[in-house]
């Protein structure tokens, strides 16, 4: 199984030849993918990802692996009138999911300037989407704090 890097990397190169046009529509070929919340979870606001201007809930949890080890995954729901941002989401939970916290806390803040998006998307969602790596990031802090109390 890949790691988060190498998930990324893939992305990354799917990306790179494309211009802002094809870059917009790999975003929403992204945000199909992106399973919803739980209907219990939907709306809460401990899930919510407050710096980001769209409606944006994402729900970090922790599930053992195969070789027992604790792996990140996503669940979120994003508003249907932010599909970039939904598919930036889809893109971080198919690269997050079932890989160790130590990968997904080593994702670096240039995985948006790596995929070209932040001349696309423009400074306001670029700083969004920054900020729901950064969420992702605490959830899995938090997760690992509850985890070990």
């Amino acid at each position: 199984m890949s790691t988060v890097a190498e998930r990324l990397d893939e992305v990354v190169e799917d990306f790179v030849d494309l211009d802002g046009r094809e870059k917009l529509e790999m975003l929403l070929e992204y945000a199909a993918t992106l399973p919803p919340l739980p209907p219990g979870q939907k709306g809460l606001d401990e899930n919510r990802v407050h710096e980001c201007q769209s409606p944006v809930f994402i729900r970090v949890e922790l599930k053992p692996t195969s070789d027992g080890h604790a792996g990140v995954h996503l669940q979120a729901e994003v508003a249907e009138e932010a599909p970039t941002v939904k598919g930036f989401v889809a893109m971080l939970a198919k690269a997050f999911t079932g890989r160790p916290t130590d990968e997904v806390l080593a994702v670096d803040d240039t995985l948006l300037d790596r995929l070209g998006l932040a001349d696309v998307l423009g400074m306001l969602r670029t700083r969004g989407l920054r900020a729901i790596i950064e969420y992702v990031k605490r959830g899995v802090v938090r997760s690992l704090a509850e985890s070990a109390s």
